[in-house]
């Protein structure tokens, strides 16, 4: 779905948000929670810790797919964390924040976190632009029917498919993610400049050799390399599909602003975000992401509190005329790849 002009009233810019800032401060909604986080966090790490146990355990079984498959998950919860790090809602000062963040991100899951910050702050800034949106850029998958018409060779038959292939490609997430983290601290610009900033890269690439060699290591000590192989497979893939499908909802389908669009920041962030209905389990499932016009609003607002937002947030869109979208997960995947479908059409035409 790609946005027609779309703009806020004249004469109102800031004020909209400025009155909604208000409305959620008196409510006591911007309060760091250090006890919810440091629960949070003893489960989390508590369960992930517990579960590499079960595999050293285990040893040398069949049964450490299943294990696999439940540390994917186990994993996903941990990169929640290191997400809520990046948007400072654990801590307000940088140093903790970023402390959580290289042990949940670098160290725990092998993820650079300082890639991950840039990245995910560019798309904060601009969700779902086609051209400053790193998410929606064009690469396995494409999301405009210019970046489909520009797609060649087996990108072309891709694009033409992208809708039936978005799930299993999903599995191949965590290894590309992987990739990239390691892509963002050695890759160099032709004059020799950094191409991605990074405030710790030493730090970063120390912790990365770490979880590689923790996670191999422990694997290959523990059961045979054909077993340890697919473990690997299970494990990766799995916490690639999971994490896709926990941000999947909150874009995809959306309208997508171009440079012609005249938006302020709060039409910006609500019109291009989707929330996503369900009960607490959804909000564990989903790391509270569920809750995606709330967290693009107010991205440093702790994710306990997000719930209690919702329903300012709604009723003050309501008054101000601005289209709320909110559904259910599956309703979700099913507007996700039906944008899918829909800018790979004109290539099936032809």
């Amino acid at each position: 779905m790609t946005s027609s002009t779309l703009a806020a009233p004249r004469g109102r810019r800031g004020s909209d948000y400025a009155q909604l800032s208000r409305r959620v401060a008196e409510a006591g909604l911007f309060g760091r929670r250090p006890g919810w986080y440091a629960v949070r966090i003893g489960l989390t790490l508590g369960a992930f810790l517990a579960g590499w146990a079960v595999v050293v355990a285990v040893g040398d079984s069949w049964v450490q797919l299943l294990l696999a498959a439940g540390m994917a998950v186990a994993t996903t919860q941990v990169a929640f964390l290191g997400h809520d790090a990046g948007h400072r809602q654990m801590f307000r000062r940088r140093g903790p924040s970023e402390l959580a963040g290289l042990v949940a991100g670098n160290l725990t899951v092998g993820l650079s976190y300082g890639w991950w910050v840039d990245k995910h702050n560019r798309h904060h800034a601009n969700p779902n632009h086609a051209d400053e949106d790193p998410d929606v850029g064009a690469g396995a998958l494409v999301w405009t029917h210019e970046q489909a018409a520009e797609t060649r060779g087996l990108g072309r038959w891709m694009a033409r498919r992208q809708a039936f292939l978005f799930f299993p490609l999903l599995l191949l997430e965590g290894l590309a993610l992987h990739v990239a983290s390691v892509q963002a601290l050695v890759g160099r610009e032709p004059d020799g400049r950094w191409r991605t900033p990074v405030r710790h890269r030493a730090v970063e690439g120390l912790l990365l050799i770490a979880h590689a060699a923790g996670y191999l290591g422990l694997l290959f000590a523990v059961m045979s390399p054909g077993k340890a192989l697919l473990f690997i497979a299970v494990h990766q893939g799995l916490w690639g599909l999971y994490m896709g499908c926990a941000f999947a909802p909150n874009h995809k389908g959306m309208p997508m602003p171009t440079a012609e669009d005249d938006l302020d920041f709060l039409r910006k962030q609500v019109l291009t975000s989707r929330n996503v209905r369900g009960g607490r389990f959804v909000d564990v499932a989903l790391g509270a992401l569920n809750y995606q016009i709330e967290h693009h609003l107010f991205p440093n607002m702790p994710r306990a509190n997000l719930r209690r937002a919702q329903p300012i947030v709604q009723a003050y869109c309501a008054e101000q005329g601005i289209p709320y979208a909110e559904t259910g997960l599956v309703e979700s995947y099913r507007q996700a790849l039906a944008h899918l479908h829909e800018v790979g059409r004109p290539l099936r035409a032809g």
